[in-house]
């Protein structure tokens, strides 16, 4: 289907951008492509201006700031997922990233675009959950800060207000951490049935502390926060599996041609429990 007519304006400035985006309410930023444009072509967005944020410097590549990484919202999935200081601090985002369709969309799509977007099955918004990411928005008021559970506020909404460009990601540096991206999908490059970003620290051969986000449980990426507190103390794969079997109970999954509620909250349990085990070192990783 061809696209309804809008304006396309590529301002060369983060400053430019906000003040396209405040000048029309029905406009839309274009990051990467890979959300935007399906939703265009099939008439599910039909914004007046589309604002291409491509020629904006300065909203690419990682960089350590601190105790943590600040990731543009223009980086690539592909560009996160073979970057050396995420595979060092929150190697969590690379998994997930890995995962993302196919080597094309990764190519293109960015992680701004993807939190932006804010769909519940896709992948990174869980990992930057678990990691407990923030949001650095740039709007005609300024700048701001938002952790990433007030960021995604219901299905395909986020707490952007009109006007507003999501710049950076700033996520704190977890090193030693153990981490894994589990996932279920039916077919190959689908979108996630349901999706686990788990990430353990372990003291003595137990779990002193643990993380899991969750993908295409509720309408917004949810932390399952009994299976994590059970974590605690586990000292075996099947503790942990124990302990991610309560990921069932978190959120409020959706019943699709995918599957209904019933089945993802099983398909949580298990992943969840898998992923814990595999993030702590005590299951190995399947090829």
């Amino acid at each position: 289907m061809i696209p309804a007519p809008f304006d396309h304006v590529r301002p060369d400035s983060l400053g430019a951008a906000v003040a396209a985006l405040a000048a029309d309410e029905d406009a839309k930023a274009l990051a990467g492509g890979q959300s935007l444009v399906p939703l265009l072509r099939f008439r599910l967005a039909a914004p007046s201006t589309v604002v291409d944020l491509s020629g904006v410097d300065g909203l690419r590549g990682v960089a350590d700031d601190g105790d943590a990484l600040r990731i543009g919202a223009l980086t690539t999935h592909h560009e996160v997922a073979r970057d050396p200081l995420v595979a060092e601090h929150c190697a969590l985002l690379a998994m997930a990233a890995r995962t993302v369709a196919d080597p094309a969309v990764r190519h293109r799509g960015t992680l701004g675009g993807s939190l932006a977007h804010a769909d519940p099955a896709a992948d990174l918004p869980a990992a930057a959950l678990a990691l407990g990411a923030e949001m650095e928005v740039e709007g005609p008021d300024g700048a701001r800060t938002v952790p990433a559970p007030e960021f995604f506020a219901d299905y395909l909404t986020t707490a952007l207000e009109p006007g507003e460009v999501l710049a950076a990601v700033r996520v704190p540096k977890l090193t030693g951490w153990g981490f894994h991206y589990e996932k279920f999908t039916r077919t190959a490059q689908a979108w996630a049935v349901v999706g686990v970003a788990a990430a353990v620290r372990r003291e003595d051969g137990a779990v002193a502390e643990a993380r899991v986000g969750l993908a295409n449980m509720a309408p917004v990426p949810v932390r399952a926060g009994e299976a994590e507190r059970a974590c605690g103390g586990a000292a075996g794969a099947e503790d942990l599996r124990a302990a991610g079997a309560l990921a069932q109970g978190a959120g409020s999954p959706p019943s699709d041609l995918n599957g209904g509620a019933d089945y993802r909250r099983h398909l949580a349990g298990v992943l969840a429990g898998r992923a814990l085990a595999r993030a702590a070192g005590m299951e190995a990783v399947q090829a």
